[in-house]
């Protein structure tokens, strides 16, 4: 048996027409719903990274300003770096108080001292190339290599008057013997008269109490030169 259609063409046509709009319908919906999706995502993801650029940014300045208070301390421990170099370069590393109470212990009452200097000298080098010594002309010297700063040695000279020549033989011994004198030297010994005229020797600007009766005195003027044992200098 053979079928009939009684539908007319114009209305399948209209049919197709709708399930074909209705099908882009839902396909644009679902672009739509797709779009949504992804500028939503979109959108979370900018947020995350403006936020990081934000944390980033001030982490930055957080490590510039360590950075620079960084520098600073730096500078600032170089300057005190240069400073305790100063510092030990004129420090005298020698102990007053101690040396003058060992003088003080080695020195008789027949003894009377009229100064007591020290003087700082530079340890000598050996001479190991004598063309160093070549100066370019035209240049000036390192006077502050000149100067006895650093490790030095203190030479002391000790002048004053005794009562006979054999207390000043005695006191060079001493100083001998004693630890913290070395290559000690009686520079100058002679014997003088003194007239005393009260109980008050007067030895250049130091007066000297001592219960004298008046009158002419013989005594032993004296300087000796020694040095402060408190280095040690090794053989090369």
């Amino acid at each position: 048996m053979k079928e009939i259609d009684f539908l007319p063409e114009w209305y399948k046509s209209s049919r197709r027409r709708r399930l074909s709009y209705g099908t882009q319908y839902i396909v644009l919906a679902c672009m739509f719903g797709a779009m949504m999706v992804w500028n939503f995502v979109s959108l979370n993801s900018v947020s995350n990274a403006t936020a990081k650029l934000a944390q980033m940014a001030s982490k930055r300045s957080q490590a510039q300003n360590a950075s620079k208070e960084f520098t600073k301390i730096k500078n600032e421990l170089a300057d005190l770096h240069k400073r305790v170099n100063i510092l030990g370069e004129i420090d005298s590393k020698i102990d007053v108080a101690n040396l003058f109470a060992e003088m003080s212990f080695l020195i008789d009452e027949k003894i009377v001292l009229s100064k007591v200097e020290f003087i700082s000298e530079k340890f000598k080098q050996p001479k190991t190339n004598i063309g160093a010594a070549v100066r370019v002309a035209g240049t000036e010297p390192d006077r502050r290599r000149d100067l006895p700063l650093g490790d030095v040695l203190f030479k002391v000279l000790i002048s004053g008057i005794a009562a006979d020549a054999s207390d000043v033989a005695t006191l060079v011994r001493k100083l001998e013997d004693s630890p913290y004198f070395c290559k000690v030297y009686p520079s100058i010994s002679r014997n003088k008269t003194m007239q005393m005229t009260s109980n008050a020797v007067t030895i250049g600007e130091a007066e000297t109490k001592k219960a004298l009766t008046p009158g002419n005195y013989r005594v032993s003027e004296f300087e000796i030169s020694c040095y402060l044992a408190n280095y040690r200098q090794e053989k090369f």
